[in-house]
């Protein structure tokens, strides 16, 4: 990114467009100080001073320049620019959009080559968006009477609901709190915002949410133990995202996969795979 060019700070206030306010809690979420951004970004900290409270109005450039400095997701990207007063940076389109076509074939490609073992891939609100048969199987199989073709699954909902996969997770604590941490690690980005707010609505899991610990990393594997009818899945899950995408849709998109953690589960799901 070229330097950005930058407005002279002046004591007017500008219109309450939200700009400071995005641009702080950005900043803490990084760890920052007015400071360090001013040091790292090749302000002052006057200036940067005068973003956040409104007493400067920052130039397209500007806005770009900061949200790239703090690591800002796309779609966060476009949501500065539009509380600055500026047209999006970044378009979102859908899967099916001719540009997307070649990340459409690798993705389907992925899931393909991950079967018998299910896979899918997830929007921002955690939506399920493609599924390889195994996933399908899977999801067919947890949900049961309350599964409804019409409706898309959500893949934070499906094990925090009552009567989703929750009653079949023998670990449900442990992998409860590892989505919620997630999902609050999420919550600035508006859609894991919403699916935050209906999950912490769900039995337990408010009370839950609150005991968790912020203060840890997390997991970048996750083990789910699965029981019902009989049947005993052990899976590890793992999750992967698009290295530099520039389009907020493939930003968005999660590719969530799940592998046996015993040779046991590796059998089960080959024998239902060939059925």
């Amino acid at each position: 990114m070229s330097q950005a060019t930058m407005q002279g700070a002046t004591r007017q206030p500008v219109a309450q467009t939200g700009f400071g306010t995005l641009m702080r809690q950005w900043r803490r979420r990084r760890g920052l100080s007015q400071l360090d951004l001013a040091g790292s970004g090749g302000v002052s900290q006057r200036h940067v001073s005068f973003l956040e409270s409104g007493r400067a109005r920052p130039s397209r450039q500007m806005v770009l320049h900061l949200a790239e400095l703090l690591d800002m997701p796309l779609r966060e990207r476009n949501r500065l620019l539009h509380a600055a007063g500026f047209a999006a940076a970044y378009r979102e389109s859908g899967l099916e959009a001719p540009h997307l076509a070649e990340a459409r074939r690798a993705l389907d490609l992925l899931l393909k080559q991950h079967e018998p073992f299910p896979a899918v891939v997830v929007d921002a609100g955690w939506t399920v968006q493609l599924a390889n048969q195994a996933a399908q199987r899977m999801i067919a199989f947890l949900l049961g009477p309350h599964l409804d073709p019409a409706k898309p699954v959500n893949f934070m909902k499906l094990p925090l609901h009552p009567q989703g996969a929750r009653p079949y997770i023998r670990n449900w604590r442990e992998v409860a709190g590892a989505l919620l941490h997630r999902l609050q690690r999420e919550a600035m980005d508006s859609p894991a915002a919403a699916v935050l707010a209906e999950v912490r609505g769900y039995p337990d899991v408010d009370a839950l949410w609150r005991s968790v610990d912020w203060d840890s990393e997390p997991r970048p594997l996750l083990g789910f133990a699965i029981e019902k009818d009989g049947l005993v899945l052990d899976l590890i899950t793992m999750i992967a995202t698009f290295g530099t995408p520039q389009d907020v849709t493939l930003q968005d998109l999660r590719i969530e996969t799940f592998l046996p953690a015993d040779e046991a589960s590796e059998s089960l799901l080959r024998g239902l795979a060939s059925h």
